[in-house]
């Protein structure tokens, strides 16, 4: 591949699209969105915006308290020789598009600096354009952005990709493992390495995830051993560790009041799908003693509120209000879609084909639709009804969207959230 000649065609491309034209040759469909969602957002293409550097101090904190510090032996061991004998450096940034780590060829590290690639450097889209450790954060998949693909100018003498990293524990993005360097040194098999490296971290979390439940059942099962009645171990994103007397499910949706159990009033909870549950901390969980019997923790309709927000470009959120008891659940990008597309066939609700076809326009795909359904009603519980399934009738229903439908779950494929991106603002 001639690098140069490349660099010079998207230059034409890139002018022709920001000048309001039809380009001879089109953008990859990924970047022209992202070149989209820049022209909206006001970011210059002509000028170099710059937001101010975290301090040592708040790198250091942000490297500590980050999930990325479980699995940076495996990005290093995977890509940071390989980067520098390519001239390129590893970079990884946190969710917010913050740079934490660079790694690799020195030179390369000193023409990042000219960039303003740098520790503590931010790098989300919103900030300096389109490019390889915000635009995954948006798109939620891996990117390579070549030249003048890159919305800013002065960034058009490099190449760099990038691929999101999720939390497996709560499918959370947590943040971006960056491959990058000049130009001249693109090589199309860059995505792909960085992509399965990415897929390699997110194993190494699952593999301490499964340790970590192990240390806790180990905890737990004595102490539900002298319990009577109903009771339930989870960790602190409420998956499930050990259980007694009652029906045993993965996960459990837990309040933020959780977090901190000064907040609780005699040490108790009211959590979503079981009630008022008598609450105790354990080594890494918690101790759930529901109140009432088994299946007696069906959440109350009339007076119940749910506010679906996908108004974010990068988090998606639910929350259920019932009287004074209010808790919030974070969605992962395939739940937002899901509840998205159910909210827009309220009341009369989506049958597994039908929702099937609004994902991922195939009919027959049901099996998928049930099992993630399945998951979603582990935390909204009666909030959803199935056959069609739909958000129930007596709950009062708002969903937030973003100020332009173009920049609705901008990670989405689905034709159902398609459509709705292309809809004409109201």
């Amino acid at each position: 591949m001639d690098c140069s000649l490349a660099a010079r065609l998207l230059k034409g491309v890139r002018a022709a699209t920001l000048s309001g034209q039809r380009p001879q040759i089109l953008p990859r469909p990924v970047i022209g969105e992202s070149w989209n969602r820049m022209l909206r957002s006001g970011v210059d293409p002509d000028r170099d915006v710059r937001s101010g550097l975290l301090s040592v101090e708040e790198i250091e904190e942000r490297r500590q308290s980050s999930v990325l510090l479980e699995v940076l032996p495996v990005l290093r061991e995977a890509l940071v020789t390989v980067a520098d004998a390519a001239q390129h450096i590893m970079v990884v940034s946190d969710a917010e598009g913050r740079v934490l780590w660079r790694e690799g060829n020195a030179a390369v590290l000193h023409k990042a600096d000219r960039l303003g690639f740098e520790l503590g450097a931010d790098w989300a889209e919103e900030t300096v354009g389109t490019n390889g450790v915000g635009t995954p954060l948006v798109t939620r998949r891996p990117v390579q952005v070549f030249s003048a693909e890159h919305f800013v100018v002065s960034q058009h003498t490099w190449t760099c990709t990038g691929a999101p990293i999720t939390d497996p524990r709560d499918g959370q993005l947590i943040g971006v493992v960056d491959v990058s360097g000049p130009l001249e040194t693109m090589h199309p098999a860059t995505l792909s390495l960085v992509g399965t490296v990415a897929q390699l971290a997110e194993a190494r979390l699952r593999e301490h995830h499964a340790a970590a439940l192990d240390r806790l059942r180990a905890v737990a099962a004595p102490v539900l051993a002298r319990i009577g009645g109903r009771a339930v171990a989870v960790d602190v994103q409420g998956w499930t560790a050990a259980v007694t007397g009652m029906q045993p499910v993965d996960r459990i949706a837990l309040p933020k009041s959780l977090s901190e159990l000064s907040e609780l009033s005699d040490g108790r909870a009211w959590v979503p799908t079981l009630g008022m549950c008598a609450v105790a901390p354990l080594p890494g969980g918690w101790l759930l003693r529901p109140d009432g019997p088994d299946g007696a923790a069906a959440e109350p309709l009339g007076g119940t509120r749910v506010v679906l927000d996908v108004s974010r470009p990068r988090r998606w959120s639910v929350t259920v209000t019932d009287g004074t008891r209010s808790w919030t659940h974070e969605l992962s990008p395939r739940h937002a879609e899901l509840l998205y597309l159910l909210a827009l066939h309220r009341p009369g609700g989506r049958s597994a084909s039908g929702l099937a076809q609004d994902m991922f326009g195939d009919p027959t795909r049901t099996v998928t639709v049930r099992a993630e359904m399945s998951r979603v009603r582990r935390y909204l519980g009666s909030l959803l009804g199935h056959r069609p399934y739909r958000f129930h009738e007596e709950a009062e229903l708002e969903v937030v969207l973003p100020q332009s439908p173009a920049d609705l779950l901008p990670h989405s494929v689905a034709p159902g959230v398609l459509r709705s991106r292309s809809a004409p603002a109201h």
